[in-house]
């Protein structure tokens, strides 16, 4: 369900696609530093996203390096540092894992047990740090996971439910910001579980699961999901214009009104930075 948050490159500058790659790189490498290796596989750009738009709001205090990696011996990348890279990193390792064992639960990957196993032990620690966002995760999923094994036929109640858990996500403070940035984080959250509906429905056809357009019965619509994402994301963007951004407006103004449309034209999600 993640992946959907992403630029498209086509339209981003020189000095911008480098901007928002350092960025994602800064939480990969956070992830090595804190976590493991093996951490860094369920990496997201939803993430970098999550991590531009509080540095944005908050415009923290930034390191900056070039670093080869294992994935990248020979050309050294530019990475960003920051409170906010941090956090963004510590929620992609709390979201993997939890993704990751629906995964082995629903469909018995041993992939995805071994990620689990491997994501497992960070938990605790990201827990102490930040409980109101374990909880939500741990509860908007469960609500999920409920929803779609009764095949609920209200595409608004898993959405919903995903909608909740971003919203917690994007409120890294609780301060005067925090309202907006839960109602965008809602309507994000929405928009996502619906355009993952949209892709996967051929998919989730053929092999018999759940996605809420088929619990509909109202058969492939693309019109009608289309209408459903441009009132989410009208309800995500106008909570997201209230806020005081300037520093990388433009990649964030990119993500939301272009980069989040890409995926519906070519029917699958943005692939990783590392391919």
């Amino acid at each position: 369900m993640f992946g959907y948050i992403t630029a498209n490159y086509g339209e981003l500058t020189k000095e911008q696609a480098e901007r928002y790659g350092s960025i994602y790189c800064g939480i990969c490498r956070e992830i090595r530093l804190h976590c493991s290796q093996s951490a860094r596989l369920g990496l997201s750009y939803d993430m970098a996203f999550l991590a531009m738009l509080l540095m944005s709001l908050y415009e923290p205090q930034e390191q900056v390096g070039k670093n080869g990696c294992l994935l990248h011996p020979i050309r050294r990348r530019p990475w960003v540092d920051s409170e906010y890279i941090r956090y963004a990193a510590d929620m992609n390792v709390a979201l993997a894992y939890y993704n990751a064992l629906d995964d082995w639960e629903d469909d018995g990957r041993q992939a995805a047990r071994i990620l689990a196993g491997a994501l497992k032990k960070h938990c605790p620690r990201i827990e102490e740090s930040y409980p109101r966002q374990m909880n939500a995760i741990r509860e908007c999923l469960q609500r999920l996971a409920a929803l779609e094994k009764e095949n609920c036929p209200n595409p608004d109640e898993p959405a919903a439910a995903f909608g909740e858990l971003m919203a917690e996500l994007l409120v890294h403070t609780e301060d005067l910001w925090a309202p907006t940035l839960r109602r965008m984080g809602s309507a994000l959250g929405r928009f996502v579980y619906l355009m993952d509906a949209s892709v996967d429905y051929d998919k989730d056809r053929r092999h018999g699961k759940y996605n809420p357009f088929l619990a509909m019965g109202t058969g492939k619509d693309p019109e009608k999901w289309r209408e459903y994402l441009v009132m989410t994301m009208g309800r995500c963007t106008e909570a997201y214009e209230r806020l005081p951004l300037v520093q990388d407006k433009a990649i964030l103004d990119n993500i939301l009104y272009s980069g989040v449309w890409i995926h519906q034209k070519t029917g699958k999600k943005e692939g990783t930075a590392h391919d």
